[in-house]
């Protein structure tokens, strides 16, 4: 699977992240269901098709732990931040979105809605 770095332009004294970029259905389903725990400097960034509210909707079923959800839209800017709570039905963006990034708890505060977002390819 495919990292990439994600960087807070907006806070840089934030330290980056390194997440797995997520593209397929079947991963994009996956998720982070059945993990039981996630570095706080790690994450999966999971890319939409289209920039919807309803396409870029998650589940927190059979996930074992809360995750921090950063919906980011086309432009690369935050457009909504949520705690979510483990085995909650559906968590749904205030606006549309391309790309979900999830998070460990620790980084609740690094985001805010309006923040602006680069996602670097990391070459191996």
């Amino acid at each position: 699977m495919q990292e990439v770095i994600i960087h807070n332009l907006d806070q840089s004294q934030i330290s980056p992240i390194k997440a797995y970029y997520c593209s397929s259905f079947l991963c994009r389903l996956r998720g982070l269901t059945f993990r039981r725990r996630l570095h706080p400097d790690r994450g999966l960034l999971l890319v939409q098709n289209r920039e919807t509210r309803l396409d870029a909707a998650i589940h927190m079923l059979f996930v074992w732990m809360d995750l921090v959800v950063i919906w980011i839209n086309s432009s690369y800017e935050v457009v909504d931040v949520r705690l979510a709570r483990s085995w909650r039905p559906i968590y749904l963006p205030r606006r549309s979105a391309s790309y979900v990034l999830e998070l460990n708890v620790a980084r609740l505060n690094d985001f805010t809605i309006g923040d602006r977002i680069d996602i670097e390819k990391k070459v191996d």
